[in-house]
């Protein structure tokens, strides 16, 4: 482990404006990782000598006489350095706290305690465990300003359990809320209110959301093939002068010009045809997916905010939100710690 600076390490409030002021703030935080690891080691070593599991265990070792010297001679000593160590935190966090306030760390000088809670807490002796939370604290802030305090592989481990535990803990919160909504709405009589609610929350949003839809699928759609819809509504217009026999027997009554009119009625009929459709067609392609048309605006508000006391939409409705909880719930039983302990162990194969 090296207190050597890196060349290129951004400044940090924390630890002042200057080179040697960074080295002996970091030399301080090494310091302070240590003492508390040995202040924890030294606590659990003495919880464990003065139970009834070391007094069992050394008899039955025949070392009596070894524990009763430890608690005799050495127990004393480690609560009367428990005590010196508390007053070392106390002191120690009142010097920082000031230095904070001096150097103007925060936004306000009160904010310093509430910030660092855990050291506060860790203070006490029932909280002293939150020390070991204050060397983890300095050991990552070091590891990201470039000073590999903690090896990687213990890194990585810390990191792994850390993400298995708050997966654990946020997929049991949202299975908690799932099987509440899951229940209310099979035992609850105001389940009905609750979907009507759902829905008349997200009408607006529905209707934004269907007209860019509009915009963006039918409109561009309309656009590729308008000229082939202008074309084929030509054809329907032509076909139908031509099965209409009361206007061809008129026009072949006509000598010589007969057959020229209905030809030119068909193409008449075509081409109007084609520019009413292209008509038709015109106002569903203006407009942008930002910025969508007023027909597709309109169609959309109208579809939004349709009548949803039907019994067949509620049974929709609420078939979704059962399959929308389902889907959650198989999402939660995707262990994402399992997946990456399983690449780590094939890796490692």
């Amino acid at each position: 482990m090296s207190a050597t600076l890196p060349q290129d390490q951004p400044d940090h409030p924390k630890y002042g404006q200057n080179r040697t002021e960074r080295k002996i703030y970091l030399i301080y935080d090494i310091f302070m990782i240590g003492i508390i690891i040995v202040n924890l080691f030294c606590l659990l070593s003495n919880a464990i000598l003065m139970s009834n599991f070391a007094h069992w265990l050394f008899g039955m070792l025949q070392l009596d006489a070894i524990l009763n010297f430890y608690r005799q001679e050495l127990n004393p000593w480690v609560i009367i350095t428990e005590s010196w160590f508390i007053s070392f935190l106390l002191i120690e966090f009142a010097v920082r706290w000031f230095i904070a306030i001096v150097r103007k760390h925060h936004q306000r000088w009160f904010f310093f305690p509430f910030i660092h809670w855990y050291e506060l807490l860790a203070i006490t002796p029932q909280l002293r465990f939150l020390r070991l939370l204050r060397a983890v604290v300095i050991g990552y802030r070091l590891h990201e300003m470039g000073h590999h305090v903690i090896p990687e592989k213990i890194l990585k481990t810390l990191s792994f359990y850390y993400k298995l535990i708050m997966e654990e803990l946020s997929d049991r919160v949202v299975m908690t809320v799932v099987d509440g909504v899951r229940h209310e709405l099979n035992s609850s009589s105001t389940h009905r209110k609750i979907i009507h609610d759902l829905i008349d929350h997200h009408r607006q949003l529905f209707a934004t959301t269907l007209a860019e839809v509009l915009q963006e699928s039918l409109s561009t759609e309309l656009k590729v093939q308008q000229n082939q819809i202008s074309y084929q509504v030509g054809q329907v217009v032509n076909q139908a002068i031509e099965d209409t026999p009361e206007l061809t027997q008129i026009l072949r009554r006509l000598p010589i010009v007969g057959g020229v009119l209905e030809q030119r009625i068909q193409d008449i009929g075509q081409r109007l045809g084609e520019n009413i459709s292209r008509g038709l067609i015109q106002p569903f392609t203006q407009g942008s997916v930002q910025d969508p048309n007023q027909l597709f605006q309109h169609i959309a508000d109208k579809i939004s905010n349709i009548n949803i006391d039907n019994q067949n939409l509620e049974k929709l409705v609420e078939s979704a939100v059962y399959e929308s909880l389902d889907a959650i719930e198989k999402q939660i039983q995707v262990k994402q710690w399992k997946i990456e302990l399983e690449k780590y162990e094939s890796a490692r194969d």
